[in-house]
């Protein structure tokens, strides 16, 4: 009995040396975690990085501390990222001077040269032409169009070059510093009001006027394809109507981008992928403005084009169809529309237009409009235009 004792004595006593081992253990693990806490504070969930920041953002600053999988940015991401914060970190330099560049994509004549005098009538100063002819070049009745090609090449829908007559347009209307905001014109627009509504509309304006939304349907985020990985991810990838209009520090960064610009270049075209006929213009500027600067985008377009018709172009309006009832309410229309591709038919989104915070009519100009309908647009233009912002 008493070797059975002794041989359980020391068992007895390793037991009651284990819980002030353990205490010791977890007061040390404690102190390690309160000292790095204290010493890392920039990596604690209330760390001032993560103000301002989206919760994508906060990720990526706790990245290093929190076991969160987040992706890293490439060398030429990182890069560009930090060129383009540079520039939008640029005051405007808005003056006595400022100009708004009207930039027109066009195959050729423009049928509303006669119209478009009008609008400019009076305002010389206040504005700068540019007309990018990728078929003919232009035979002209205004002066203010006159002589006013740039440098252009051909260009097919659906394809790359359209982007690249945009840039065209934008780099040569950058080349005059009083240029201060770019819109985007077809040959088929017109303007829905004055220029002095126009102007400050644009010009005191706290945003660029660039068309994007997500449309998660075939034609939509369906287009996306994992060549654009890792630098544009599909969750990003947005839609937009080409005509846009935007602030000189925008026009900038669209010129100093290589990165995003070429994986559109190399891989968003018609064909790249069975049933993935990606089309340039709607999802490159839509896509980069809006992974780089979302909050700098109205995500509708000044331009009212009518896709009611749901087909591969929206429609075409005919003098017959051009009433005086008909241009005051789409320049009184207060609520954009986009179409997406879900569904046979589509679904719609509706969100209000506010121009600074206020609700103000989406519409500057329109489009599509057939040339016989000129002479009867020019006898209604004083009637259908606004002058107050």
């Amino acid at each position: 009995m008493g070797e059975t004792q002794n041989l359980h004595l020391p068992l007895r006593t390793r037991s009651s040396l284990k819980k002030p081992l353990l205490i010791v253990l977890l007061i040390c693990i404690t102190s390690v975690l309160l000292i790095c806490t204290y010493m890392y504070p920039q990596h604690s969930v209330k760390s001032p990085a993560c103000e301002g920041l989206s919760s994508r953002g906060c990720q990526a600053a706790l990245s290093g501390w929190l076991d969160v999988h987040v992706r890293k940015h490439t060398d030429e991401e990182v890069a560009a990222r930090v060129v383009i914060r540079d520039i939008l970190r640029m005051p405007p330099a808005l003056t006595s001077r400022s100009k708004i560049a009207f930039m027109f994509l066009s195959p050729g004549t423009l049928p509303f040269e006669k119209l478009w005098d009008k609008f400019l009538q009076g305002q010389e100063g206040r504005f700068s032409i540019y007309i990018h002819p990728s078929r003919l070049r232009p035979v002209h009745i205004s002066r203010h169009f006159s002589d006013r090609e740039i440098h252009s090449d051909h260009v097919t829908w659906g394809r790359i070059s359209m982007v690249d007559a945009e840039r065209r347009l934008l780099a040569n209307a950058l080349e005059d510093p009083d240029n201060q905001h770019f819109v985007l014109l077809s040959e088929s627009c017109i303007p829905l009001h004055t220029f002095d509504y126009t102007y400050r509309y644009l010009i005191h304006g706290n945003v660029s006027f660039i068309d994007s939304f997500e449309d998660p349907g075939p034609h939509g985020t369906g287009r996306h394809m994992d060549h654009m990985l890792p630098e544009i991810p599909r969750q990003d990838f947005r839609k937009g109507a080409q005509w846009f209009t935007m602030k000189r520090q925008h026009a900038l960064i669209v010129m100093a981008d290589n990165l995003y610009y070429s994986k559109f270049r190399q891989y968003c075209r018609p064909g790249v992928e069975a049933n993935k006929n990606c089309i340039a213009d709607e999802h490159y500027l839509p896509t980069f403005f809006h992974m780089l600067d979302p909050g700098g985008i109205s995500n509708w377009s000044v331009t009212y084009v009518d896709w009611s018709e749901r087909r591969w172009h929206p429609k075409t309006y005919r003098a017959r169809d051009i009433s005086l009832k008909f241009l005051k309410n789409i320049t009184s229309d207060d609520m954009s529309v986009h179409v997406t591709s879900v569904g046979k038919r589509g679904d719609e989104l509706h969100w209000p237009c506010t121009w600074n915070g206020i609700r103000r009519p989406c519409y500057l100009f329109a489009r599509k409009f057939h040339s016989d309908s000129v002479n009867k647009l020019v006898r209604l233009f004083p009637n259908y235009t606004s002058t107050v912002v």
